[in-house]
């Protein structure tokens, strides 16, 4: 293996590891500007950045995010201070718990405590 495939393939996996312990965000589309590159998020509390919740303009690593989510969706996100400007690395639909999951999860509880 060369040593510039090595290098690169090192750096990919340090790379995925590192996005892979970063805390995923709540939050929630508020405003998407495609021209900026930029999403505004009303968020969760940012463990990894020591961020309060609130609500921000985010810059975003991939234009195409942009294109995954629309205002008022609820999401999850990874983000990270890069030279000072907070960027979102991923987003996603935030996953949610339907009614009958939750009845089922409360039954077992419930047994579980007897």
């Amino acid at each position: 293996m060369k040593v510039s495939q090595l290098f690169a393939a090192l750096t990919l996996t340090i790379a995925t590891t590192a996005m892979a312990a970063m805390p995923m965000v709540d939050g929630e589309v508020r405003k998407i500007d495609l021209g900026a590159k930029k999403i505004t998020l009303k968020h969760g509390e940012i463990k990894n950045l020591d961020m309060p919740p609130m609500t921000m303009v985010f810059q975003v690593k991939d234009p195409a995010l942009l294109e995954k989510v629309k205002v008022g969706d609820k999401v999850q996100f990874t983000v990270e201070n890069a030279n000072g400007a907070m960027t979102v690395l991923t987003i996603e639909p935030a996953t949610t718990v339907s009614e009958p999951e939750v009845s089922t999860i409360s039954a077992i509880e419930s047994s579980a405590v007897r």
